[in-house]
């Protein structure tokens, strides 16, 4: 053998190594992907729901960024959450309602659920409070239900006064 054949025969191992890497590397790249994709919490038939997982916990949260437009269930009755807080003398001068999910992510995901056949629901902890600015004052714990409603496409949200329900 030849100092050259030595060479090539060195050279052409290493290409074998290198495609041999690269094969292994395209491999696990694939099944870290299909791993992935079936273990994701956020998964859901979007056709079935209507919406996504994700895009329908967004838009629960987006609905107690407005808290006007939230509805209280008191004893059985709907009443707007500003009237009740209005006329229990909850919110002093230049105060507004704010609403916000003492959830953790982990808890919001886990808390979507099929409330009915093809609709999404979710039942999660809230804090009502009173605030100007920066500065909060709890008022109340509750729960935030929301449920999707497919013919208005629209993230319908009720808060209940007391425990999950």
């Amino acid at each position: 053998m030849t100092a050259r054949n030595v060479t090539q025969a060195g050279r052409n191992k290493g290409r074998i190594l290198l495609w041999l890497t690269i094969l292994l590397s395209v491999l696990l790249l694939g099944f870290v992907t299909v791993f992935t994709a079936r273990h994701n919490p956020l998964y859901s038939d979007r056709d079935a729901y209507g919406i996504s997982k994700y895009k329908f916990i967004e838009a629960c949260k987006e609905r107690l960024h407005e808290p006007n437009e939230l509805s209280l269930n008191l004893q059985g009755q709907s009443v707007p959450l500003g009237q009740a807080l209005t006329q229990a003398n909850q919110l002093r001068q230049g105060e507004r309602a704010v609403v916000e999910t003492v959830a953790t992510p982990s808890q919001i995901v886990q808390g979507v659920q099929e409330a009915a056949p093809g609709q999404l629901g979710l039942a999660v902890p809230v804090l009502i409070a009173a605030g100007n600015g920066e500065a909060r004052r709890p008022l109340a714990q509750a729960t935030m239900q929301c449920v999707y409603d497919r013919t208005t496409a629209r993230a319908n949200v009720t808060l209940g006064l007391g425990g999950v329900q």
